[in-house]
């Protein structure tokens, strides 16, 4: 008898094979499905996917409704720098510009403690998201935010406030990481790109509502100046846990836990079409599956760094990274810069918040050019025009420090940047990060880049008030000369670096990836997702 290492090798069908090789996944048939489905999601139009896909968008809307209270937070507390109760509350009286101030250092604390909070949430959030699901975790953060803000509100030293702040942040790392990633997989590829951008304008309407609140309050000069702010993050919480205790899990963890039977009804609840394509959509994300188990052998953080992965992880952290060295902690949240270049409280106030308004509209016309335009077209462009308004900027101020025409030159051209900004990189990005992260590592790279996105925004959110800070280096507008650099060198790494993922499948990008594709090659290449090639 001849022994097993000597017997013939055995011919096996590639199709048959590849379907051994998923759980659920049975033969030919199940991968016809798949490539059907795969046809149909690049056939639905837009109006088609938006009729037929209506409770996906329900869910998702929902879940990234819990960005609005990091956005609103984020900008409550930058803007309270110069609001006159909270200085006079958590300030100390500086001669020079007589009047209270904090001091650069606790301006600092404050916001890169809450980031501290916030990186720290991310990481947790990576883990719990991949081994409970998003549902139970957003739920658990939910929950434990609404005891964090009670700290903030009773708050009777900038010690117990910053301690608050760090823990609340904890739940924000949770909600900036789930709602892209969670966007992402509910959705079909007509819907996409608006829902992951969808993110953003939530971020912006927190910002707008956090303006709007401290513009009205800020001529009251009480406790309560500072503290109805603060309580007013309250409303979310509560109603948002309870829609979400009814929302469907991501079809795409069910079928990475072979929770093959769950998969199916939640993907029939996402979409009215008929079961037989649910199953179609089923096989479809089994195959993607297959093809990442393939690439992969692991979802943990260190396999983001390993091959084809290393590339896609680099590309979401540069994306998110990007939208800080765009200059967005100078020129986002302005009013304190504008309160110590002269502008009267009133004022810069206003000014804030008609930069947020300006943020949730560029947001939703951003929807406009991702239909006619690609994610690298519109991110490169937005940020070359930044780097170009930011140098402007500067150079007026270098130019004429203390002229009030100087100073209302600087201010349009913040508003120009703030518009610019809401256009493409601010709501771009969600996009790019939530179409090129594998699925299987999607909640640790999403992490991995917000939290990259989280470090360096610490690292400037420390150098920008004291550039900023009378009583430190008071570059005043000049600082954007930093930024504009750094901008610039982001235009060089967009050009050279980041692919097109419009009305790619991720099945496709995978694909894409494992043949290293350079990136100006990825919107003209022609992928077979199912013959494993690429023209």
């Amino acid at each position: 008898m001849a022994s097993q290492e000597e017997k013939p090798p055995v011919e096996t069908n590639r199709v048959d094979d590849a379907t051994e090789k998923v759980p659920g996944l049975h033969g030919k048939e199940d991968l016809d499905d798949a490539q059907r489905a795969t046809q149909a999601e690049h056939e639905t139009t837009l109006k088609q996917a938006l009729r037929e896909n209506y409770m996906a968008i329900i869910w998702s809307a929902i879940v990234s409704l819990t960005i609005v209270m990091e956005g609103y937070d984020l900008n409550l507390m930058q803007n309270f720098f110069g609001y006159p109760s909270f200085t006079a509350k958590f300030g100390t009286y500086d001669p020079g510009s007589d009047s209270n101030q904090l001091t650069g250092a606790w301006q600092a604390g404050l916001v890169q403690g809450t980031n501290a909070g916030v990186i720290i949430g991310g990481f947790m959030n990576g883990w719990f998201s991949s081994r409970y699901g998003y549902r139970r975790t957003l739920m658990a953060a939910l929950v434990c935010q609404t005891g964090f803000i009670f700290i903030s509100f009773f708050a009777v030293s900038i010690e117990m406030l910053l301690v608050g702040q760090m823990l609340c942040g904890l739940t924000w790392g949770v909600y900036a990481t789930t709602g892209p990633a969670y966007a992402s997989e509910v959705c079909p590829l007509a819907l996409r790109g608006y829902l992951t951008v969808y993110v953003n304008l939530c971020w912006a309407m927190g910002q707008f509502i956090s303006s709007g609140i401290i513009q009205g309050l800020v001529s009251n000069e009480t406790q309560w100046g500072w503290r109805i702010p603060i309580a007013v993050q309250w409303v979310w919480p509560v109603p948002i846990v309870i829609a979400i205790i009814f929302a469907p899990e991501s079809p795409w963890w069910l079928v990475r836990k072979d929770r093959f039977d769950e998969a199916l009804h939640v993907l029939c609840r996402l979409t009215t079409r008929s079961e037989e394509h649910c199953r179609a959509s089923l096989s479809q994300i089994q195959h993607t599956t297959r093809l990442e188990d393939e690439m992969n052998h692991g979802v943990s953080y260190l396999d983001c760094f390993k091959g084809v992965n290393l590339r896609r992880t680099e590309i979401c952290i540069m994306v998110f990274v990007g939208a800080q060295l765009s200059g967005s902690n100078f020129a986002y949240s302005p009013s304190y810069f504008l309160l110590q270049a002269g502008l009267g409280v009133q004022d810069a106030y206003n000014f804030g918040l008609g930069g947020t308004a300006l943020a949730f509209v560029g947001t939703m016309l951003s929807w406009i050019l991702l239909t006619y335009f690609g994610r690298r077209a519109i991110f490169l462009a937005g940020m070359l025009g930044d780097a170009i308004v930011l140098f402007v900027v500067a150079i007026s101020s270098a130019a004429a420090p203390n002229a009030q025409d100087s100073l209302w030159v600087q201010v349009s051209f913040m508003m120009l940047w703030q518009a610019i900004y809401s256009l493409s990189v601010g709501p771009i990005g969600y996009a790019i990060v939530s179409e090129t992260s594998a699925v299987q590592l999607r909640p640790q790279t999403v992490v991995l880049a917000r939290n990259s996105y989280n470090v360096v925004y610490i690292i400037c959110g420390i150098l920008n008030p004291y550039m900023i800070n009378p009583t430190e280096w008071n570059l005043q507008g000049k600082t954007a000369f930093v930024w504009a650099s750094t901008a610039s060198l982001m235009v060089v790494w967009i050009f050279f670096r980041l692919p097109e993922t419009k009305d790619r499948t991720y099945e496709e990008l995978d694909v894409l990836f494992s043949h290293k594709i350079p990136a100006r090659g990825f919107k003209k290449a022609k992928v077979d997702a199912y013959g494993e090639t690429v023209d």
